[in-house]
Order: C-alpha cells, then structure tokens, then sequence
C-alpha cells in the first residue's frame, strides 16, 4: 500500500529530512539549521474508555508520546477528529476539553484543526515539536551492553478490552486511565539529561513489535528479563480471562518470528508481552555505566523507571 511513497519520495533528494523515509521512527525529522530541528507526527484512534474526558486527555497524550519518543518538545498541535453527527454536544466537548487540559500541561497549544462526520468517534492530534538535530533519540542508536529501561508498565490494552467486555472493575480501569493520560515528558528529559541516543514509545505493536523494530533498526539482540518487566496490577487477571484485543494476536503472528521465548513462560504470559498498549512508555537503552547515576535520577524526579533487560551482538529478541 506505501510503495508509491517509495517511488515518488526517494530520501536523497530531501537532504533536511533527518527521519521519515528510511527505516520506521516514532515521527519525522525535518532540520531547520545546526540547532534547530522540527519533530513532526500525527495519531489518532477509536475511544479505548468510555468516559469522554478520558478518552481525549489519553488521545493527546499518546499523540504528544511520539515527539518525546524523539527527544523533542513538543509546542503546537491541532486536533483531528471524527464524530458521529447523532453525538451529543457535551461528549464531542468532552473530548476536546480533556485533549486541551494535557496539552496545556505539555506546554502545547492547540491551534485549530479538522472534524469530518463518521459512524464511530476517532480523535487524535497533529504535533509538531522542536529538536536538536544532532541529539534526537531513534530506533536505531542501542549499542551492545546498554541496559533496557522501561518507564511506564504494561497491561493497558487487556484492561480496555476487558472493559468494552463489561469484565473490569472500576479500580483497574482507573489504575489503567491514570498511567495513560500520563505524558512522557518526563522521561524523555531524563532521557536527554543522560545524553541517551535510543528509545521508542510502546504503543501499538506492543513491548515486542516496538522492541522488535529497535532491534533491527540498531543491528542487535534484545534479551528481556520476564520477572522485571511491570504490568498494572490487574494485567494477569484480564489476562487470564484472555481479555486481549484483536491486536494483540496480529502483534503475534506479524512480530513474533524472531521472539524467542524461555519455555517456563505461558501462552498468556507471552501474549501480555504482545498486547497493544495505548499511551505507553519509552522503551530507552541506557549504556551500562550510565545506569546507576540515571535510576538515581529518575527516583528523585519522580519518574518511574524499571531495568527489564540488556543489548547484546546478534539479532532477535529472547524473553528469560
């Protein structure tokens, strides 16, 4: 389906665009001159929550993650949105009011933007945001001997699904909707404050689709350490009720070939590691002898962040 941007678009002949038309990135680079950097990306979605409020606050959030996936900042963005004509008033404002509250905590401005009338809602945002051009973050800068560092955990996309299901408790939900509406901001200032050169946000393609692209994008291996890595609380228990989402199974069948798992792990397990997560965290590789000096500094800022793994020769992914 993209192949016609390979055969109109070829990356020589745009010399500024840093990121865009080579291998998969969080959003594009475009240099504006030996200081200055934009950081371009949209994202936009179906409603993961059935408050409207939520579902905008956790939309812009996500849309804002692609930006600090890059290690840039992010200062303007208009919305994307479509809305059922039948949709009361005070829900469609719903949605735009919680996107706005985030933004205005990101320190963007929301300058306009475009609504079409459609059968289901899909709200998203455009951002555009500021970087150095020699000092973003990609998929593609772990080095052999990094140390994995997760600062968000998982379980966002079993929990959802077992909320449409009529299966969650409002305590999960709640606990879920908290991590999600959360911005990333803080970890990507830890991330430049350590002059760190890889990370990706987990979204979509789950810790192993986004780890998987890490992967290949730096030439290297990926072992995760399964009893490291953190999950909501109520994660295994949706889980359990095999409460994951229909992209949870395409992550599988589309990122699982070069997953190596160790065999204790249960199906479930290994699916929990495939579920696609809305508004998730940055998946950062810290050198080792940086770590200590940057888990200190993440516990006095307040920003959460767990050591899961290692960056070794090879390729693939093995969980442990």
């Amino acid at each position: 389906m993209l192949r016609p941007l390979d055969a109109i678009f070829q990356p020589g002949d745009y010399p500024d665009l840093l990121v865009g038309l080579g291998a998969p990135d969080d959003a594009a680079v475009w240099r504006l001159d030996d200081e200055r950097a934009l950081v371009i990306t949209t994202d936009f979605f179906t409603p993961v929550v059935d408050d409207p409020y939520d579902y905008g606050a956790i939309a812009a959030a996500n849309s804002l993650s692609d930006v600090y996936a890059m290690g840039g900042v992010p200062f303007l963005a208009l919305n994307i949105a479509a809305l059922p004509p039948q949709l009361p008033t005070e829900i469609g404002a719903g949605i735009i009011q919680g996107a706005a509250e985030i933004a205005r905590q990101a320190g963007v401005v929301i300058a306009g933007g475009h609504t079409v009338q459609d059968k289901e809602p899909k709200f998203g945002l455009v951002v555009i945001g500021f970087v150095h051009p020699q000092k973003f973050l990609a998929k593609g800068g772990a080095q052999p001997g990094d140390r994995l560092v997760l600062t968000k955990p998982l379980g966002f996309g079993v929990t959802t699904t077992a909320l449409k299901r009529e299966q969650a408790e409002p305590q999960d939900v709640a606990e879920v909707v908290g991590w999600m509406k959360r911005l990333n901001r803080g970890a990507a200032e830890l991330a430049l404050a350590h002059h760190l050169r890889a990370a990706t946000d987990i979204t979509g393609f789950s810790l192993l689709g986004h780890a998987g692209e890490m992967a290949q994008a730096s030439d290297v291996h990926l072992r995760f350490e399964f009893d490291r890595i953190p999950f909501v609380s109520c994660a295994r228990k949706y889980g359990e009720l095999w409460a994951f989402p229909g992209g949870a199974a395409d992550n599988r069948l589309y990122f699982g070939n070069p997953v190596h798992f160790d065999p204790r792990l249960s199906e479930m397990e290994q699916m929990l590691l495939f579920d696609p997560q809305t508004s998730g965290g940055l998946l950062l590789a810290v050198p080792a002898a940086t770590l200590p000096a940057f888990l200190q500094d993440a516990e006095e800022r307040g920003q959460p962040a767990w050591e899961i793994g290692a960056v070794l020769p090879g390729e693939g992914i093995a969980v442990i």
